[in-house]
């Protein structure tokens, strides 16, 4: 079985996209955080494998099913750990505790991500150990692992422009094969929003 994971934080103003709140404020980023991640979820989930959305903070369920109502079905579960590194190695845990023999896990934050990009990650590891997507600034909007990995993700930077090169480093100290997808932008500026169509002022 497949599973992909898609890492989310409920869109509430002042939780999510701190830069991009510091161009266009709190609220504007909140507008442009609840569009990505409509677009990006409603994109990917499909036959094939399972899609689960993994949240924070917990307590927000009903909001996060709110947000992304009427796409197609998913499951919702809440994020556990404190670093983005441990939440992300927890969801790992779990999806194959619950059977999967390969998981992807993404972002919701490149408007580029789409089946094609999952499917081809879930095809990259029939060969491989790993499967990154880089973001164009360095950091990464995809991770996928044939089997729980903490060693390579304790502490990684999930969310910081030099968590790429850090895994791929990692990777090759544990001689696990990796490979690498095409590099995909994500919206952390009002300049990056602009770029890929979702701000126009």
């Amino acid at each position: 079985m497949r599973a992909l994971g898609v890492l989310v934080t409920a869109p509430i103003p002042g939780r999510v996209k701190p830069r991009l709140s510091e161009d266009i404020g709190p609220s504007g980023a909140v507008e442009v955080y609840w569009r990505l991640g409509r677009q990006v979820v409603g994109a990917v989930a499909g036959s094939g494998y399972r899609t689960t959305v993994w949240f924070t903070p917990a307590g927000e369920e009903p909001f996060v099913r709110e947000w992304l109502e009427g796409l197609r079905r998913v499951l919702f579960r809440p994020q556990t750990g404190g670093s983005s590194g441990d939440r992300l190695r927890a969801m790992f845990d779990r999806e194959f505790a619950d059977g999967a023999s390969r998981v992807v896990a993404i972002q919701c934050d490149c408007p580029g991500l789409t089946r094609r990009l999952v499917l081809e990650a879930f095809a990259g590891l029939s060969g491989s150990d790993v499967v990154l997507g880089p973001t164009v600034d360095g950091g990464a909007y995809l991770i996928g692992l044939v089997r729980p990995q903490p060693t390579l993700l304790h502490g990684a930077a999930w969310a910081t422009p030099a968590v790429c090169v850090q895994l791929k480093t990692r990777a090759r100290a544990l001689g696990l094969s990796c490979q690498t997808l095409r590099p995909l932008r994500r919206v952390e500026s009002a300049r990056d929003a602009r770029a890929v169509g979702f701000l126009n002022y």
